[in-house]
């Protein structure tokens, strides 16, 4: 299906409560846009760039972002289920993460093997989440739930897990040097060495 999109480019707009879904989209570039209470479910991004835009509470479910480009986009109150991130061309010279996600649905996503320095995963449902080989150092996973999540050679050091949940890192294989646990969950980290805990 076609999209509702009839230029190029788009700067400094603003899309609400436009149905995307199941469109497929082909080398459009936007910058500054913002995108409110859109319904990209199964949208098909091809060639894309997004230049700090912001989407919020918009349904993203199970997009396709494939050789697009995404720098210093946010995410906020959205719906992000099902997306594989590994299929999107991020720059080689960005030093920082090039999104942020706050009080968003991540569940059954994969952010496998991608270095995503500085990355803010704020509030969020994290479930079934692929993070192995990835490198989110100096990371924000603050008050996120993290159950069923994937964490393998994973660099996590100053990430900050402060009153984060449920997350299973095993200390020996994953990189957590001067990251923030809560103290109760912190415990969980205890898991992987198989030791006994007692009153």
């Amino acid at each position: 299906m076609t999209s509702h999109l009839d230029k190029p480019e788009y700067y400094d707009e603003s899309f609400e409560k436009v149905d995307f879904s199941a469109c497929e989209i082909d080398s459009v570039e936007f910058e500054e846009c913002t995108f409110i209470d859109c319904n990209f479910s199964e949208v098909i991004f091809n060639r894309c760039n997004f230049v700090s835009c912001d989407f919020n509470k918009c349904n993203l479910s199970v997009a396709n972002i494939q050789y697009s480009r995404l720098f210093e986009v946010t995410f906020s109150d959205c719906k992000l289920v099902g997306i594989d991130w590994t299929k999107i061309n991020w720059s080689k010279l960005s030093f920082t993460s090039p999104v942020n996600f706050h009080h968003c649905i991540l569940n059954d996503s994969s952010f496998s093997g991608l270095s995503f320095q500085e990355l803010v995963m704020e509030g969020c449902k994290v479930h079934n989440v692929d993070f192995r080989d990835g490198d989110f150092s100096e990371g924000n996973f603050t008050y996120s739930d993290f159950t069923g999540s994937l964490f393998n050679n994973t660099n996590l050091s100053r990430a900050d897990f402060s009153e984060a949940t449920d997350y299973d890192i095993d200390v020996l294989n994953n990189k957590i040097k001067h990251a923030k646990f809560s103290r109760f969950e912190a415990v969980r980290l205890l898991e992987s060495l198989n030791i006994e805990l007692v009153n």
